[in-house]
Protein backbone atom coordinates (compact mmCIF):
# COMPACT_ATOMS: atom_id res chain seq x y z
CA UNK A 1 0.00 0.00 0.00
CA UNK A 2 1.41 3.33 -1.00
CA UNK A 3 0.22 6.96 -1.04
CA UNK A 4 0.27 9.12 -4.62
CA UNK A 5 -0.95 11.96 -6.43
CA UNK A 6 -3.84 11.99 -8.25
CA UNK A 7 -6.28 13.91 -10.14
CA UNK A 8 -9.26 12.90 -8.61
CA UNK A 9 -13.05 13.88 -10.06
CA UNK A 10 -15.64 14.63 -7.41
CA UNK A 11 -17.91 16.47 -9.85
CA UNK A 12 -18.59 16.72 -13.03
CA UNK A 13 -17.61 19.28 -15.44
CA UNK A 14 -15.74 20.64 -12.21
CA UNK A 15 -11.72 20.73 -12.61
CA UNK A 16 -10.11 17.99 -11.43
CA UNK A 17 -8.12 17.89 -7.77
CA UNK A 18 -4.71 16.94 -7.50
CA UNK A 19 -4.89 14.90 -3.96
CA UNK A 20 -2.77 12.27 -2.02
CA UNK A 21 -4.94 9.33 -2.15
CA UNK A 22 -3.73 5.44 -1.09
CA UNK A 23 -3.10 2.86 -3.52
CA UNK A 24 -3.13 -0.83 -2.66
CA UNK A 25 -0.69 -3.43 -3.21
CA UNK A 26 -1.44 -5.88 -5.86
CA UNK A 27 -3.99 -8.56 -6.13
CA UNK A 28 -2.34 -12.18 -7.07
CA UNK A 29 -3.09 -11.28 -10.69
CA UNK A 30 -2.23 -7.44 -10.71
CA UNK A 31 0.57 -5.58 -11.07
CA UNK A 32 1.95 -2.21 -9.94
CA UNK A 33 3.17 0.30 -12.23
CA UNK A 34 5.24 3.44 -11.78
CA UNK A 35 4.11 5.82 -14.71
CA UNK A 36 6.33 7.44 -16.63
CA UNK A 37 3.78 9.18 -18.92
CA UNK A 38 -0.10 9.42 -19.50
CA UNK A 39 -1.69 10.93 -22.28
CA UNK A 40 -5.25 12.74 -22.40
CA UNK A 41 -8.08 11.24 -24.30
CA UNK A 42 -11.49 12.33 -25.36
CA UNK A 43 -12.92 9.64 -23.53
CA UNK A 44 -11.37 10.95 -20.28
CA UNK A 45 -12.94 14.43 -20.92
CA UNK A 46 -16.18 12.45 -21.95
CA UNK A 47 -16.33 10.56 -18.64
CA UNK A 48 -15.10 13.74 -16.67
CA UNK A 49 -18.16 15.82 -17.68
CA UNK A 50 -20.67 13.36 -17.41
CA UNK A 51 -21.28 12.30 -21.42
CA UNK A 52 -21.08 8.48 -20.18
CA UNK A 53 -23.05 7.86 -17.03
CA UNK A 54 -20.10 6.93 -14.36
CA UNK A 55 -19.48 6.54 -10.53
CA UNK A 56 -17.96 9.66 -8.60
CA UNK A 57 -15.63 10.39 -7.00
CA UNK A 58 -13.09 8.86 -9.58
CA UNK A 59 -9.62 8.83 -11.08
CA UNK A 60 -9.67 8.75 -14.73
CA UNK A 61 -6.48 8.57 -17.44
CA UNK A 62 -6.13 5.38 -19.32
CA UNK A 63 -3.10 5.72 -21.76
CA UNK A 64 -0.18 5.23 -19.96
CA UNK A 65 3.09 3.71 -19.66
CA UNK A 66 6.09 3.31 -16.60
CA UNK A 67 7.95 0.38 -14.82
CA UNK A 68 6.70 -2.14 -12.76
CA UNK A 69 7.22 -1.95 -9.54
CA UNK A 70 5.14 -4.89 -7.99
CA UNK A 71 3.87 -7.97 -9.44
CA UNK A 72 1.08 -10.48 -7.72
CA UNK A 73 1.85 -13.60 -6.73
CA UNK A 74 0.20 -15.32 -9.51
CA UNK A 75 1.36 -13.04 -12.97
CA UNK A 76 3.70 -14.56 -15.05
CA UNK A 77 6.03 -13.10 -17.69
CA UNK A 78 6.58 -9.81 -16.13
CA UNK A 79 8.61 -8.65 -13.61
CA UNK A 80 9.48 -5.78 -11.68
CA UNK A 81 11.88 -3.22 -13.80
CA UNK A 82 9.99 -4.13 -16.97
CA UNK A 83 8.91 -1.00 -19.24
CA UNK A 84 5.61 -1.41 -19.92
CA UNK A 85 2.52 0.25 -21.56
CA UNK A 86 -0.87 0.08 -19.71
CA UNK A 87 -4.60 0.01 -21.38
CA UNK A 88 -8.00 -0.31 -20.87
CA UNK A 89 -8.36 -3.88 -22.27
CA UNK A 90 -8.94 -5.75 -19.41
CA UNK A 91 -9.34 -9.74 -20.34
CA UNK A 92 -10.22 -12.61 -18.68
CA UNK A 93 -9.25 -14.83 -21.09
CA UNK A 94 -12.50 -17.58 -21.08
CA UNK A 95 -15.14 -15.55 -21.95
CA UNK A 96 -16.50 -16.39 -25.37
CA UNK A 97 -15.01 -13.31 -26.87
CA UNK A 98 -11.71 -14.18 -25.40
CA UNK A 99 -12.03 -17.39 -26.54
CA UNK A 100 -12.53 -16.47 -30.12
CA UNK A 101 -9.49 -14.07 -30.00
CA UNK A 102 -11.76 -10.33 -29.42
CA UNK A 103 -10.47 -9.40 -26.24
CA UNK A 104 -11.32 -5.99 -26.28
CA UNK A 105 -15.01 -7.42 -26.36
CA UNK A 106 -14.62 -9.34 -22.87
CA UNK A 107 -17.87 -10.21 -21.42
CA UNK A 108 -16.19 -10.63 -17.92
CA UNK A 109 -18.03 -6.55 -16.20
CA UNK A 110 -15.27 -4.70 -14.19
CA UNK A 111 -16.07 -4.87 -10.28
CA UNK A 112 -15.74 -1.10 -9.61
CA UNK A 113 -16.14 -2.46 -5.83
CA UNK A 114 -12.45 -4.15 -6.28
CA UNK A 115 -11.05 -0.61 -6.82
CA UNK A 116 -7.13 -0.18 -6.16
CA UNK A 117 -7.83 3.49 -5.28
CA UNK A 118 -8.85 5.15 -1.57
CA UNK A 119 -9.03 8.45 -0.43
CA UNK A 120 -7.19 8.90 2.82
CA UNK A 121 -10.44 8.92 4.84
CA UNK A 122 -11.12 5.44 3.31
CA UNK A 123 -13.57 6.00 0.79
CA UNK A 124 -13.56 4.05 -2.67
CA UNK A 125 -12.43 6.11 -5.65
CA UNK A 126 -13.57 4.72 -8.73
CA UNK A 127 -10.36 3.44 -11.22
CA UNK A 128 -11.76 4.77 -14.40
CA UNK A 129 -11.87 2.90 -17.31
CA UNK A 130 -10.01 0.08 -15.39
CA UNK A 131 -6.74 2.14 -15.04
CA UNK A 132 -7.06 5.12 -12.65
CA UNK A 133 -3.61 6.52 -14.70
CA UNK A 134 -4.08 10.19 -13.88
CA UNK A 135 -1.75 9.04 -10.72
CA UNK A 136 1.67 8.55 -10.07
CA UNK A 137 1.02 4.74 -9.90
CA UNK A 138 -1.61 2.23 -10.98
CA UNK A 139 -2.71 -1.04 -9.85
CA UNK A 140 -3.74 -3.46 -12.76
CA UNK A 141 -4.39 -6.60 -13.70
CA UNK A 142 -1.77 -8.44 -15.83
CA UNK A 143 -3.83 -8.74 -18.86
CA UNK A 144 -3.69 -4.72 -19.72
CA UNK A 145 -0.11 -4.57 -20.08
CA UNK A 146 2.19 -4.73 -22.91
CA UNK A 147 6.15 -4.92 -22.20
CA UNK A 148 8.29 -2.49 -24.45
CA UNK A 149 11.75 -1.69 -25.16
CA UNK A 150 13.45 0.43 -22.48
CA UNK A 151 14.60 2.98 -25.06
CA UNK A 152 11.13 4.03 -25.98
CA UNK A 153 10.03 6.95 -24.66
CA UNK A 154 7.01 6.92 -22.22
CA UNK A 155 5.11 10.15 -23.90
CA UNK A 156 5.52 8.51 -27.23
CA UNK A 157 4.50 4.87 -25.36
CA UNK A 158 1.93 6.07 -23.61
CA UNK A 159 0.09 6.53 -27.19
CA UNK A 160 0.10 2.90 -27.97
CA UNK A 161 -2.17 2.32 -25.04
CA UNK A 162 -5.04 3.63 -27.24
CA UNK A 163 -4.99 6.22 -29.75
CA UNK A 164 -2.85 4.44 -31.95
CA UNK A 165 -3.60 1.17 -31.56
CA UNK A 166 -7.56 2.17 -31.92
CA UNK A 167 -6.82 3.93 -35.51
CA UNK A 168 -4.58 1.69 -36.79
CA UNK A 169 -6.22 -1.50 -35.55
CA UNK A 170 -9.87 -0.07 -37.33
CA UNK A 171 -7.91 -0.18 -40.52
CA UNK A 172 -6.00 -3.50 -40.22
CA UNK A 173 -8.73 -5.56 -38.09
CA UNK A 174 -12.23 -4.33 -38.03
CA UNK A 175 -11.89 -2.73 -42.03
CA UNK A 176 -9.65 -5.26 -42.86
CA UNK A 177 -8.97 -2.74 -45.91
CA UNK A 178 -7.33 -4.14 -48.67
CA UNK A 179 -4.29 -2.16 -50.62
CA UNK A 180 -5.73 -0.08 -53.75
CA UNK A 181 -8.66 0.47 -51.74
CA UNK A 182 -10.54 3.99 -51.38
CA UNK A 183 -10.42 5.85 -47.54
CA UNK A 184 -12.11 8.63 -46.20
CA UNK A 185 -11.30 9.13 -42.22
CA UNK A 186 -13.38 12.17 -40.64
CA UNK A 187 -11.77 13.74 -37.94
CA UNK A 188 -8.16 14.33 -38.22
CA UNK A 189 -7.27 13.87 -34.25
CA UNK A 190 -4.94 11.92 -32.11
CA UNK A 191 -7.11 8.62 -33.54
CA UNK A 192 -7.95 9.90 -37.03
CA UNK A 193 -4.60 10.36 -37.85
CA UNK A 194 -3.55 6.85 -36.92
CA UNK A 195 -6.53 5.86 -38.72
CA UNK A 196 -4.25 7.61 -41.20
CA UNK A 197 -1.37 6.16 -40.78
CA UNK A 198 -3.20 2.48 -40.95
CA UNK A 199 -4.75 3.59 -44.16
CA UNK A 200 -1.32 4.39 -45.47
CA UNK A 201 0.91 1.44 -44.37
CA UNK A 202 -1.76 -0.95 -45.67
CA UNK A 203 -1.65 0.61 -49.33
CA UNK A 204 -4.77 2.93 -49.51
CA UNK A 205 -4.98 3.98 -52.99
CA UNK A 206 -6.16 7.56 -51.49
CA UNK A 207 -7.10 8.48 -47.96
CA UNK A 208 -9.31 11.63 -47.46
CA UNK A 209 -9.13 13.30 -44.17
CA UNK A 210 -12.15 15.21 -43.39
CA UNK A 211 -11.95 18.24 -40.42
CA UNK A 212 -13.85 21.20 -39.42
CA UNK A 213 -10.02 22.59 -38.38
CA UNK A 214 -7.51 23.65 -41.20
CA UNK A 215 -4.65 23.50 -39.49
CA UNK A 216 -5.79 19.87 -38.93
CA UNK A 217 -5.71 19.06 -42.20
CA UNK A 218 -2.55 20.21 -42.67
CA UNK A 219 -0.87 17.63 -39.88
CA UNK A 220 -3.14 14.96 -41.86
CA UNK A 221 -1.20 15.23 -44.70
CA UNK A 222 1.80 15.31 -42.52
CA UNK A 223 0.73 11.66 -41.08
CA UNK A 224 -0.01 10.28 -44.81
CA UNK A 225 -3.30 11.71 -46.15
CA UNK A 226 -2.84 12.36 -49.75
CA UNK A 227 -6.09 14.58 -49.60
CA UNK A 228 -8.15 16.99 -47.50
CA UNK A 229 -11.84 18.34 -47.06
CA UNK A 230 -13.40 20.81 -44.66
CA UNK A 231 -15.86 19.50 -43.12
CA UNK A 232 -17.46 23.18 -42.94
CA UNK A 233 -18.33 23.27 -46.38
CA UNK A 234 -22.29 22.71 -47.27
CA UNK A 235 -21.61 19.21 -49.07
CA UNK A 236 -18.21 17.96 -48.08
CA UNK A 237 -18.90 14.23 -49.21
CA UNK A 238 -19.31 15.87 -52.85
CA UNK A 239 -15.66 17.35 -52.78
CA UNK A 240 -14.45 13.89 -51.07
CA UNK A 241 -16.38 11.92 -54.03
CA UNK A 242 -14.75 14.86 -56.84
CA UNK A 243 -11.12 13.50 -55.44
CA UNK A 244 -12.25 9.93 -55.38
CA UNK A 245 -13.54 9.51 -58.69
CA UNK A 246 -16.74 7.55 -56.74
CA UNK A 247 -17.51 7.17 -53.24
CA UNK A 248 -15.20 5.56 -50.92
CA UNK A 249 -14.67 2.06 -49.96
CA UNK A 250 -14.20 2.59 -46.04
CA UNK A 251 -15.61 5.59 -44.11
CA UNK A 252 -13.66 5.52 -40.46
CA UNK A 253 -15.70 8.01 -38.26
CA UNK A 254 -13.06 8.59 -35.63
CA UNK A 255 -15.06 11.81 -33.97
CA UNK A 256 -17.51 11.33 -30.82
CA UNK A 257 -20.33 13.22 -32.91
CA UNK A 258 -23.91 11.83 -34.21
CA UNK A 259 -24.00 14.54 -36.96
CA UNK A 260 -20.58 13.09 -38.05
CA UNK A 261 -22.22 9.67 -38.20
CA UNK A 262 -25.47 11.09 -39.74
CA UNK A 263 -23.51 12.41 -43.01
CA UNK A 264 -21.18 9.71 -43.28
CA UNK A 265 -23.21 7.58 -45.54
CA UNK A 266 -22.89 10.18 -47.71
CA UNK A 267 -19.31 9.58 -48.67
CA UNK A 268 -19.86 5.85 -49.58
CA UNK A 269 -19.24 4.15 -52.97
CA UNK A 270 -21.80 1.12 -53.61
CA UNK A 271 -20.47 -1.97 -50.93
CA UNK A 272 -18.61 0.13 -48.73
CA UNK A 273 -18.59 0.30 -45.54
CA UNK A 274 -18.97 2.55 -42.47
CA UNK A 275 -16.45 1.77 -39.68
CA UNK A 276 -17.95 3.25 -36.25
CA UNK A 277 -15.00 4.37 -33.94
CA UNK A 278 -15.56 7.66 -32.19
CA UNK A 279 -18.47 7.37 -29.49
CA UNK A 280 -21.24 9.77 -29.41
CA UNK A 281 -22.58 10.76 -25.95
CA UNK A 282 -24.85 8.51 -24.13
CA UNK A 283 -28.66 8.77 -25.79
CA UNK A 284 -27.39 10.82 -29.16
CA UNK A 285 -28.76 9.47 -32.58
CA UNK A 286 -27.93 8.88 -35.89
CA UNK A 287 -30.31 8.63 -38.74
CA UNK A 288 -30.03 6.36 -42.09
CA UNK A 289 -31.72 5.12 -44.82
CA UNK A 290 -31.71 1.48 -44.16
CA UNK A 291 -33.18 0.76 -48.02
CA UNK A 292 -30.15 2.68 -49.76
CA UNK A 293 -28.09 0.63 -47.75
CA UNK A 294 -29.31 -2.44 -48.09
CA UNK A 295 -29.40 -2.00 -52.08
CA UNK A 296 -25.96 -0.66 -52.40
CA UNK A 297 -24.71 -3.61 -50.10
CA UNK A 298 -23.11 -1.28 -47.72
CA UNK A 299 -22.45 -1.93 -44.20
CA UNK A 300 -21.47 -0.57 -40.57
CA UNK A 301 -19.21 -2.31 -37.98
CA UNK A 302 -18.27 -0.99 -35.16
CA UNK A 303 -14.57 -1.32 -33.92
CA UNK A 304 -13.82 -1.13 -29.94
CA UNK A 305 -9.85 0.03 -29.25
CA UNK A 306 -9.32 -1.52 -33.25
CA UNK A 307 -10.17 -4.92 -32.15
CA UNK A 308 -6.69 -5.62 -30.80
CA UNK A 309 -5.23 -8.73 -29.27
CA UNK A 310 -2.43 -6.06 -27.26
CA UNK A 311 0.37 -8.68 -26.77
CA UNK A 312 0.28 -8.83 -30.42
CA UNK A 313 -0.54 -5.59 -32.13
CA UNK A 314 2.01 -3.71 -29.63
CA UNK A 315 5.22 -4.82 -30.49
CA UNK A 316 3.60 -5.08 -33.86
CA UNK A 317 3.16 -1.38 -34.03
CA UNK A 318 6.59 -0.28 -31.67
CA UNK A 319 8.66 -2.45 -34.29
CA UNK A 320 7.16 -0.11 -37.30
CA UNK A 321 8.26 3.05 -35.66
CA UNK A 322 11.63 1.67 -35.03
CA UNK A 323 11.61 1.22 -38.60
CA UNK A 324 10.17 4.67 -39.63
CA UNK A 325 7.50 3.42 -41.11
CA UNK A 326 5.10 4.88 -38.32
CA UNK A 327 5.07 8.40 -36.73
CA UNK A 328 4.85 8.85 -32.93
CA UNK A 329 6.63 11.19 -31.80
CA UNK A 330 4.65 14.05 -34.13
CA UNK A 331 1.60 13.17 -32.49
CA UNK A 332 2.69 14.81 -28.53
CA UNK A 333 1.91 18.38 -28.73
CA UNK A 334 2.37 19.10 -25.24
CA UNK A 335 3.85 18.20 -22.41
CA UNK A 336 2.30 18.85 -18.99
CA UNK A 337 3.13 17.96 -15.44
CA UNK A 338 0.25 16.14 -13.19
CA UNK A 339 -0.49 20.02 -11.51
CA UNK A 340 -1.14 21.26 -14.95
CA UNK A 341 -3.76 18.70 -16.11
CA UNK A 342 -6.98 20.94 -16.12
CA UNK A 343 -4.81 23.28 -18.17
CA UNK A 344 -4.17 20.78 -20.43
CA UNK A 345 -7.55 19.36 -20.72
CA UNK A 346 -8.48 22.67 -21.61
CA UNK A 347 -6.13 22.74 -24.34
CA UNK A 348 -7.28 19.47 -25.76
CA UNK A 349 -10.46 20.56 -25.66
CA UNK A 350 -9.67 23.31 -27.81
CA UNK A 351 -9.63 20.62 -30.70
CA UNK A 352 -5.80 22.14 -31.69
CA UNK A 353 -4.07 19.16 -30.09
CA UNK A 354 -3.09 16.28 -31.32
CA UNK A 355 -2.02 14.89 -27.72
CA UNK A 356 -1.37 16.44 -25.08
CA UNK A 357 1.04 13.86 -22.17
CA UNK A 358 1.15 14.74 -18.67
CA UNK A 359 4.85 13.61 -17.87
CA UNK A 360 5.95 12.47 -14.45
CA UNK A 361 9.08 12.96 -13.06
Amino acid sequence: MSKIKAAVCHQFTEPLQIETVVLRSPLPKEIEVQLGAVAICHSDIAFAEGLWSEVLPAVYGHEAAGVVTEVGTSVRGISVGDCVVVTLIRACGHCLSCAAGQPTSCEMPQDASASPLQDQGGQTLHQGMACGAFAEKVVVDASQVVQIPAALPFEVACLLACSVITGVGAVVHSAQLRAGQDVVVIGAGGVGLNAIQGARIAGARRIVAVDRIRQKLGIAQEFGATDVVLATDPEPWKLARQVLGRGADTIFITVGAAAAYETAPQYLAPTGKLVMVGMPRSGDFASYDPGTMASLNQGMIGSKMGNVVIQRDIPWIVDLYQQGRLKLDELVSGRWRLEQINEAIADTKSGNARRNVIVFD
